[in-house]
């Protein structure tokens, strides 16, 4: 295979500032071409057709040296479809290997482009163009997307994040909030089976198992609250019970709270306990108001919560609709890091 190939010479393996220091002498005036090559131990033919690519002004590519293999498309062509691939993965219509591979065909068939035989038997450019292609263009590679729904997509956008941060000013210049005042708040889920660390197994084993309490855990709510210096406020469980039992928090953090439904996702109750024991560790005030900010779930928008919120000097600032996948500080950093840290401690 060629992605597979191995050089079996050095030819061509002198550094390109090399012959750029040569030929910039050379250019000057300052030693002749033969010179040149002596004294930077390089073979001449090579250094005056690297001069010439840089001095002919009909060359259009730019200037290299040393060994390269056989291009399908010019330097231009690729540029143009590396940018088309960065394009489509930045609006969430990324290509796959395939795509690639048959939109390579069907452009090189549109600018007349010199194919392999086996790419028109195929309508498709092949594995070998593929992996050449990924390789020139280092800030390409195959990645595995993350869903995203269309409503995600469209509502994360200039206007919704624009009006956002400018709420958020207003709100800084009218109470003059202190860092250790600014909070933000939401909750994830946790499983009470954790996924299994790689481990090292057999080569062309079709199966690798490993041991955990069960194949399907029970589904954990934790709501936490972290202000802008790094403060916490104890974290709140919510439990997948019908009642609530105080041996469920043995072991938890010190002074934290629990809860109970039968979904054991957080409701509007839910967040009213949790800003009452939020209000009860951060005191705030009418006089000294804590912001608050957090998702637009409905559980959060509960008008008991509201009444409260206003009465205990809690100022609230809700992130845009479907938007706190790329604005919400916890989901950003928080908690990935909290979810890779029980993995590990769940194996140990």
């Amino acid at each position: 295979m060629v992605r597979n190939y191995k050089r079996k010479t050095d030819f061509g393996s002198t550094p390109q500032h090399i012959y750029d220091k040569a030929v910039k002498e050379v250019i000057d005036g300052v030693i002749t071409l033969r010179q040149a090559a002596k004294k930077y131990d390089v073979n001449v033919m090579t250094l005056q057709r690297y001069k010439t690519k840089i001095t002919d002004p009909n060359v259009k590519e730019p200037a290299s040296i040393g060994w390269r293999s056989h291009t399908v498309f010019t330097h231009n062509q690729e540029v143009e479809l590396a940018l088309y691939t960065k394009q489509s993965s930045r609006i969430y219509f990324g290509l796959t290997g395939t795509d690639l591979k048959s939109l390579a065909f069907q452009f090189g068939k549109v600018n007349n482009v010199k194919m392999p035989s086996n790419w028109y038997n195929n309508c498709s450019a092949g594995e070998d163009w593929l992996y050449s292609f990924l390789k020139r263009n280092k800030d390409l590679s195959l990645r595995t997307p993350q869903a995203t729904s269309l409503s995600r997509a469209t509502s994360f956008n200039r206007h919704n994040v624009k009006t956002f941060f400018e709420n958020l000013c207003k709100l800084y210049d009218r109470f003059k909030f202190e860092p250790h005042n600014i909070f933000n708040v939401d909750e994830t889920g946790v499983t009470t089976v954790h996924r299994p660390s790689k481990i090292i197994a057999v080569k062309g084993t079709k199966q690798v198992g490993a041991i955990t309490s069960g194949e399907r855990g029970t589904l954990v709510t934790v709501a936490l609250a972290v202000s802008a210096i790094g403060n916490t406020v104890p974290p709140m469980f919510i439990f997948p019970r019908k009642k609530m039992k105080p041996w469920f928090l043995t072991n938890s953090p010190v002074g934290s709270i629990g809860s109970a439904n039968s979904s054991g996702w957080m409701t509007g109750e839910d967040f009213l306990i949790f800003i009452k024991h939020f209000c009860k560790n951060v005191k705030p005030s009418i006089d000294q108001p804590t912001l608050l900010l957090l998702d637009n779930h409905v559980s959060n928008l509960n008008i008991e919560v509201l009444n409260f919120c206003k009465l205990n000097g809690i100022i609230l600032l809700s992130f845009p609709p479907h938007c706190s996948h790329k604005l919400q500080p916890l989901d950003r950093s928080v908690f990935r890091s909290f979810k890779t840290f029980t993995h590990k401690f769940s194996d140990s």
